[in-house]
């Protein structure tokens, strides 16, 4: 089955997506499924994993229910508050929903770069294996080493990185990244997207040629089968078409 991994769905409002900020204002609207359904049909995807945009337990049910209507979605990734006192309630009420697929929690935002490994988060990140549910790595630099440090301590836990860590690339940065990178690689129990790269980019001058080093050093570190395309729709939109998008990615593949 061919997925587009990482896509997002919300109905906008300031208040639940603050990150939406100046330059930006094209996705202060609603983006809903029936918009991307024909771009899939168009590039032969069979379906798409919707990921979460917001950090409220509202928004996790919103994508749920959309994938309950549209078959195309294939799987939600959503947010839970891992340091809930209620989290082992919160996950059961998930677990019976047939397309939950993951957590995934905006760490690169947090004050502290250990968050991952605070021990309250980590006790809620250690509860998703018996679940059989991925947890996504929203990391950059910074936060990298706290997640290399998480995942060598729960090797039966799934873990995906998102956006291949966030690497600089409008400023051409290649280190400490690629180190930090190959070191999360070399733990089995992680993939990673190859996703959301035009938007760490220059979003109007980008360049082919700006990407080939991050996604040439993210084959050779976890190679073709531990990697998934992901378009990152429609936050891709502000750097770059989704066709284009995807022509960039399979030129390097």
């Amino acid at each position: 089955m061919k997925l587009d991994s990482h896509v997002h769905f919300w109905r906008y409002s300031p208040r639940t997506h603050p990150w939406i900020g100046p330059g930006m204002e094209r996705l202060r609207r609603d983006h809903l499924p029936l918009q991307l359904a024909p771009l899939l049909k168009q590039h032969g995807f069979d379906g798409c994993i919707a990921v979460q945009s917001a950090e409220t337990a509202a928004e996790t049910e919103f994508l749920l229910d959309l994938a309950a209507r549209h078959e195309f979605i294939r799987g939600v990734v959503g947010w839970v508050d891992l340091a809930a006192r209620d989290l082992s309630a919160v996950l059961e009420r998930l677990s019976t929903r047939p397309k939950w697929t993951g957590v995934r929690h905006f760490a690169h935002d947090e004050r502290d770069e250990g968050f991952l490994v605070r021990p309250d988060i980590e006790r809620g990140i250690a509860q998703l294996a018996r679940y059989d549910v991925t947890f996504e790595l929203l990391v950059r630099e910074r936060e990298m080493p706290a997640a290399i440090e998480l995942v060598s301590r729960h090797p039966s836990q799934r873990f995906v990185l998102d956006h291949l860590g966030k690497p600089r690339i409008a400023a051409g940065a290649r280190e400490p990244w690629a180190t930090l990178v190959r070191s999360l690689a070399r733990r089995p129990n992680v993939t990673a997207k190859v996703s959301g790269l035009v938007t760490e980019a220059d979003w109007k001058h980008w360049r082919r040629d700006d990407f080939a080093f991050y996604i040439d050093t993210a084959l050779e570190a976890f190679g073709p089968r531990r990697l998934t395309f992901g378009s990152d729709w429609p936050v891709c939109t502000l750097a770059a078409d989704y066709a284009t998008l995807l022509t960039l990615y399979r030129e390097r593949a």
